[in-house]
Order: C-alpha cells, then structure tokens, then sequence
C-alpha cells in the first residue's frame, strides 16, 4: 500500500535514491529539488491547495544543498535576480 505524502514526511532520514541522478555528484539532484519546491509552492498557492505537499522537495534539497547555496538562491529570489525558471 503506497504511504501518503504525511507518513514520508514523518520517516524522512535522508534524500532516497532518484534515479534521475545516478552519479554521486548530487549538485543537480540538489538544484532540481530546490526548484521543485519553488515551482511546487507557486502552484499549490495559486490552486489554493496545501503546500504541505511541497515539503517533501524542501527535506530534499535540505539535505543535499550547502546552506550556503540555499542562502544565496533565496536571496536571489527575493531580489528579482534568481537564474532558475520557478
């Protein structure tokens, strides 16, 4: 029976496996993650759905992101000048 998005959530430990990113270089796993969030939030707010269902990407990118990169992407946004398509 397949876990709802909640029961994920609460056994997260780590990024799993995508086989998307089979190399162990993971920068991209981790831009890929930090921009599924954002898109996934953007969508949910314009819906009007629960972004609660984003926070699967954020664990992610969390997990693999330097928190420097994360600090300097959400400046980005904030400033208008972020080089991702969200």
């Amino acid at each position: 029976m397949a876990e709802t998005i909640r029961e994920k959530l609460e056994n997260y430990k780590t990024a799993p496996f995508d086989s998307r990113f089979p190399n162990q270089n993971q920068t991209r796993n981790c831009w890929q993650n930090y921009l599924d969030y954002h898109r996934c939030e953007k969508a949910m707010a314009a819906k009007g759905g629960d972004p609660y269902v984003c926070q699967w990407y954020k664990r992610v990118y969390t997990s693999l992101c330097p928190v420097s990169w994360v600090a300097t992407w959400d400046e980005r946004i904030e400033q208008g000048t972020f080089q991702g398509k969200i």
